[in-house]
């Protein structure tokens, strides 16, 4: 007898993780095939599980009210007596952590699709209030065909939502901006900077800063990482403009949306730097 979870049919296990297990799931209703994210619902003592939870929930707030082609779907919140779970679009790829953990690389025109996609779907999510605040390359998906996906809005603040507080530290450290070290409030920013660590993972192979907690912290407000151009022949000094505008300590320093750091990407792709300078940067930065 096939095992039901609701209204849905579960097919088979597609990961696993500490809190829960991912289903590869079926919507006879509508004849859809879904993915189903389930977590175990834990004792009311529990604090850290209870935080999880919150997480969870938080998450199916955050991406349900998001439809757009490079966020994953979310279709439906559910409860058991033993278990939540999220349903959510089902997408035939893989991760892009995956890819970058074979050793596989990507040429420039490539990567500027990439996170062409990828701003597009932030831009979409900032501009309902939603930021993401763990944009790394384990949460964003590759379909078959190379379309880009934002997946897990676990940590996600909300506009005018109480479940996240400045003073909380959240997220996944290489990837994180100076103000998530800090506990500082953070906004739409803070994504672009998490975006910028991507895109100098993506041109050099490298993330910019490694080490332990501690260490990537000190390295994230005081340091700046060797320029992109120094650890790849392909990339150029207008790309090592658009990181390191992306990447800028200060939130103000850096792109004011993340349309702008597309455009400013593909611009400085095509090596025409007059736009890169549009931004506020002159020929010195060069």
């Amino acid at each position: 007898m096939t095992e039901m979870l609701g209204k849905y049919e579960l097919r088979q296990v597609l990961g696993k993780g500490a809190m829960g297990t991912v289903y590869e799931g079926y919507d006879p209703i509508i004849d859809r095939r879904v993915a189903i994210k389930t977590v175990k619902l834990p004792d009311a003592e529990d604090v850290e599980a209870q935080e999880e939870l919150a997480r969870f929930k938080r998450e199916a707030q955050a991406a349900g009210r998001l439809s757009h082609p490079n966020i994953v779907g979310v279709f439906d919140y559910g409860e058991t007596p033993e278990i939540a779970y999220i349903v959510m679009e089902f997408v035939d790829g893989t991760t892009l952590k995956h890819v970058l953990d074979k050793g596989e690389r990507f040429g420039v025109p490539e990567i500027v699709r990439l996170m062409e996609g990828l701003m597009a779907g932030l831009q979409y999510s900032h501009g309902r209030g939603v930021v993401h605040r763990d944009i790394k390359p384990a949460n964003i998906m590759l379909t078959q065909a190379g379309e880009v996906k934002i997946a897990d809005f676990g940590i996600a603040r909300i506009e005018s939502s109480s479940m996240t507080q400045a003073g909380t530290m959240l997220g996944t450290p290489s990837y994180m901006s100076p103000e998530q070290f800090i506990g500082q409030t953070v906004d739409a920013r803070t994504d672009l900077y998490s975006s910028g660590v991507m895109l100098y993972q993506l041109l050099t192979g490298e993330k910019p800063f490694e080490g332990g907690l501690t260490a990537i912290m000190h390295k994230v407000l005081h340091t700046e990482p060797p320029p992109p151009s120094a650890l790849s022949v392909s990339v150029t000094p207008a790309l090592d403009v658009v990181v390191r505008k992306a990447m800028a300590k200060r939130p103000e320093d850096r792109f004011a949306a993340a349309s702008d750091f597309a455009l400013a990407l593909r611009e400085a792709a095509e090596a025409k730097t007059a736009a890169v300078e549009s931004f506020g940067l002159g020929a010195e930065d060069f």
